[in-house]
């Protein structure tokens, strides 16, 4: 069962979702729209191989991050993001993240994406881009997210090594 608007109100009301920081406006008719932070991440160009093994790689070689008011996405780049809002969801619920339609129509598109029940933390998600430059402001309504009832409450909420992230959060290495 996808929540409406009424139901994410009442979930927020109540404390059983939190969305922090809230304004209304970011509710929609099925969903939260989640705005864009001021940090990002751009994926270089490089011949040197990451070892998602190793607890030894240094990230930086792979990842350029910065912070700023607007960013200008270039062409045919990959990029990591974060929302401004810090999500806590119970675990009855789940979500899927989606890019606004307006974003998909200038040509950049993000990966499937889902929150676990239980998950909490800001969102990092990845963006690929279009064939030209965007620029995007901080505060931007950027994400939709549609979050669904699950049949019975999840036995295991995530616990993994996202919990509590806070702004851009490269991969954790190594994996397993």
């Amino acid at each position: 069962m996808i929540l409406s608007d009424f139901d994410l109100i009442n979930y927020i009301r109540s404390g059983r979702l939190i969305i922090e920081p809230f304004s209304e406006d970011i509710v929609r008719e099925n969903g939260l729209d989640l705005r864009i932070d001021g940090e990002v991440c751009v994926l270089n160009d490089t011949t040197t191989i990451l070892d998602p093994y190793n607890t030894a790689t240094n990230l930086s070689t792979f990842y350029r991050c910065f912070k700023a008011d607007e960013f200008i996405f270039e062409p045919r780049r990959i990029y990591l993001a974060t929302t401004i809002e810090y999500i806590k969801v119970p675990p009855e619920l789940m979500a899927f993240v989606e890019l606004r339609s307006t974003f998909a129509r200038m040509g950049l598109s993000i990966p499937p994406t889902i929150i676990d029940g239980g998950f909490e933390g800001q969102i990092t998600i990845e963006i690929h881009t279009s064939t030209f430059p965007i620029k995007i402001k901080k505060w931007t309504r950027f994400l939709h997210v549609v979050f669904s009832k699950v049949s019975t409450p999840i036995q295991k909420p995530y616990s993994g090594k996202y919990q509590g992230q806070r702004g851009v959060r490269p991969p954790q290495l190594p994996i397993s």
